[in-house]
């Protein structure tokens, strides 16, 4: 079981939408994944589900008052799991402010004595644990990145995502120096890519010049359908299969599977 955290602390970057829409493609592909919503906002869990009242969610499984097997719902796609999540997260740094290890909890929960007793017949694990964090950098996403083996980064190609990138590589350089030392960078992700404009060519250039390898050959192009898709409560890969954004997030899970195999 791989758990990645898909992070940026800029927003508006497509961090839900990427979580949500790889996580789609991959159980596609018979991978069992499970997608950890752990934004306040909830998108990701707009997109799986129709419904919005959970009274069992990664709030509650952050304040143990839930175990993970609790926690989970399955979705409409086969193999995709979901744990909701609910405007409570918002009061998390608060609540948790007190606490002894509040930074571990959810690394308790996927890797520790939290994690749920395998039923007779029931797969043993997930292949993939994707873990969509909200923008900044509270508890909540403390949590994940403590919680992960890799961090894939989506961005878009404008001068602000350029520098929540680099606080991000910093902020990941401290968590694992100091909580996790086995976290790694899976790769970056361009988002809302725009190749007529040339902003986003030079961007993507001076980021591709500097980050090398860990820069996603796949880039997600801007699409209508992708912001209509969450209306209907499904992923894009559903609401249209061949719009260029479902067909790029299709390439985006292939490469990311043949650098999992390669590495």
């Amino acid at each position: 079981m791989k758990i990645v955290a898909i992070a940026n602390q800029k927003g508006g970057v497509g961090k839900t939408t990427t979580a949500v829409n790889l996580s789609a493609a991959l159980a596609a592909t018979c991978r069992r994944v499970l997608l950890i919503d752990l934004d306040a906002q909830g998108n990701a869990t707009s997109c799986l589900t129709i419904k919005h009242q959970f009274s069992a969610n990664s709030y509650t499984l952050l304040m143990q008052q839930n175990t993970l097997s609790q926690v989970i719902i399955p979705t409409r796609i086969p193999d995709l799991f979901l744990v909701p999540a609910v405007p409570d997260l918002a009061a998390l740094d608060i609540e948790l402010a007190t606490q002894m290890e509040k930074e571990k909890r959810l690394h308790y929960v996927l890797k520790g004595e939290e994690r749920p007793k395998i039923q007779e017949g029931e797969k043993q694990t997930y292949d993939y644990v994707f873990l969509d964090c909200p923008p900044g950098l509270g508890l909540t996403v403390l949590n994940a990145l403590v919680a992960a083996d890799a961090v894939i980064v989506p961005m878009q190609c404008d001068f602000f995502s350029l520098q929540g990138l680099v606080q991000l590589f910093s902020t990941v350089q401290r968590v694992k120096k100091n909580f996790n030392s086995h976290l790694c960078f899976c790769g970056i992700v361009f988002t809302m890519f725009e190749p007529r404009n040339n902003l986003n060519l030079q961007i993507a250039q001076d980021v591709e010049s500097h980050f090398h390898d860990l820069v996603f050959k796949t880039k997600i192009p801007r699409n209508v359908r992708v912001r209509e898709a969450p209306s209907y409560g499904k992923p894009v890969l559903l609401y249209d299969l061949q719009c260029s954004s479902s067909l790029a997030y299709i390439d985006l899970a292939k490469e990311f599977l043949r650098r999992e195999k390669e590495s």
